[in-house]
């Protein structure tokens, strides 16, 4: 239902009840006007008939008045009856009268205006129609105050009956027209008052919901439409502020999200450049230490041959060339070694929860393509660390690595952390739900170039490098074996 459809009813609703109330006033207020004329003219009636019977009282008298009154009402044809009643300690006789139809008075009526002095009217139906009846008393002078007159007049009211029935009609007949001339001004006037600046309201707010946020509605009132107008045009102006500022920041945060990725980008290449020169470390260590012993072994006997001279000149040029070739390789694995070692750890104290924002997202490309769920658990209140950051990335990347190499795909990985008690140290678990390590294993995957993958490549450093970077924090490494549960390496870190 349109507000239109919803006026009209209200509005023909209103009026119709203002006007039938307003009618039934006017009404009541003419039948009162009617009323009070008629009841004037049957009071000077019966008070005309009280002076003649006061001043006629004999028997020849009421001959001639009774005579008076049947002249009367035929010739007023008006009048219905007059009838005049004697009332002696409250006994009530009739006098005289003369009527066109038959009525019996009310004695108590009749009575009661005899003793209160007060005159009555009443509404009756009569056989000759409507009528009214009035009940007058007349003081009669020099008189016996126990002995009353009452006069009682009846006079047809069928022209007030009629008068009030085509007042009712012309009423009816004009507020009808009122009624439908209103309805025509409200229905022509809506469209200018109503009609016109809601479509314009309308159309700016669709046209401002496609996007089109410089829209605006010109209307030049001073009504309640203009006041909307300018609450909405207030509104979109904050609206498009609002939007230009946001636009503005999205700019700048694609610019920081785009910095912030290629600082994310380089970390990652720095953490896996130190990563390869970690695990390079550790192979040339180890090279160092499954070559350099059998070097020196044959270097110590080549020099110990050189201090014989029993040797022909051929066979000390031999063992001189080896004891040169045995430095010259000494000298290589620890100039490698020198190359691929690890800065001096730089430790500074840092709390978890920001080593694993800079950590995680570094393996998040790895986890998505593996399609596993990476969990992290860090209590609260847990202290701060005092650790190399790189250092502590690195094992941690390990870690994480190993676990993903280890689960199926929709696996889960668990990063937690948390103090243990007492407070002086704090473990930092990472746990998959993968077939976990056999108890047989467990010590052997600490060993270097040991590896449970067959495939080529620098295998088997993963946990020792970890190992060692823990150790050089002054912590400890534990590896757990959870039946149906997968595997979990702990580190242990000095709070």
């Amino acid at each position: 239902m349109t507000v239109r459809t919803r006026l009209m009813i209200v509005t023909i609703f209103g009026l119709a009840v203002t006007m039938a109330v307003w009618g039934w006033i006017q009404l009541r207020a003419l039948d009162d006007i009617l009323t009070e004329q008629q009841v004037k003219r049957l009071d000077d009636v019966a008070e005309t008939v009280g002076t003649y019977y006061q001043h006629f009282p004999t028997r020849r008298g009421l001959s001639a008045l009774d005579i008076a009154l049947k002249e009367q009402v035929q010739t007023d044809i008006r009048l219905a009856r007059i009838d005049i009643f004697s009332v002696v300690n409250g006994d009530i006789e009739y006098i005289a009268g003369a009527n066109r139809v038959p009525y019996n008075w009310s004695e108590t009526l009749v009575g009661s205006v005899a003793e209160k002095l007060r005159t009555r009217y009443i509404k009756l139906n009569t056989e000759g129609g409507p009528a009214l009846g009035l009940l007058y008393p007349a003081i009669l002078s020099g008189k016996d105050k126990k002995n009353r007159v009452v006069i009682g007049v009846i006079a047809f009211s069928q022209s007030h009956a009629e008068i009030l029935t085509r007042a009712q009609r012309l009423l009816m007949v004009s507020s009808g027209g009122l009624l439908f001339v209103i309805l025509l001004v409200l229905f022509i006037s809506y469209g200018w008052i109503i009609g016109r600046p809601l479509r314009g309201i309308i159309g700016a707010i669709d046209e401002f919901q496609t996007g089109k946020y410089d829209r605006r509605i010109r209307l030049a009132r001073r009504d309640e439409w203009g006041h909307l107008a300018d609450h909405f045009n207030s509104m979109a102006d904050k609206i498009e502020q609002v939007l230009a500022r946001d636009q503005e920041l999205n700019l700048s945060l694609e610019e920081r999200v785009q910095e912030a990725t290629h600082n994310v980008v380089q970390l990652q290449k720095e953490v896996n450049q130190l990563q390869q020169l970690t695990a390079l470390g550790y192979l040339t260590a180890t090279l160092a230490h499954d070559l350099g012993t059998p070097l020196h072994s044959i270097a110590g006997m080549a020099r110990l041959l050189l201090e014989s001279d029993e040797w022909p000149p051929d066979v000390g040029r031999k063992l001189e060339l080896i004891v040169r070739q045995t430095q010259r390789l000494d000298t290589v694995i620890q100039n490698v070694r020198r190359a691929t070692r690890l800065p001096e750890p730089h430790f500074e104290t840092i709390s978890i929860s920001e080593l694993l924002n800079e950590t995680l997202p570094l393996v998040e490309p790895l986890i998505q393509k593996s399609g596993i769920c990476l969990r992290v658990d860090v209590e609260a209140d847990i202290p701060l660390l005092y650790v190399d950051r790189y250092r502590f990335q690195i094992a941690m990347l390990n870690l994480i690595e190993n676990a993903v190499e280890a689960l199926p795909q929709e696996g889960e990985i668990t990063v937690s952390a948390s103090a243990l008690p007492g407070g002086r140290f704090i473990a930092i678990s990472v746990q998959d739900n993968g077939p976990g390590i056999p108890f047989e294993l467990i010590e052997k995957v600490r060993e270097p170039f040991f590896s449970t993958h067959s495939d080529e490549g620098m295998r088997g450093l993963g946990l020792a490098i970890v190992e060692g970077i823990v150790k050089v924090h002054g912590g400890c490494l534990e590896i757990k074996h959870h039946p149906d549960k997968g595997a979990e390496v702990i580190l242990y870190f000095p709070a």
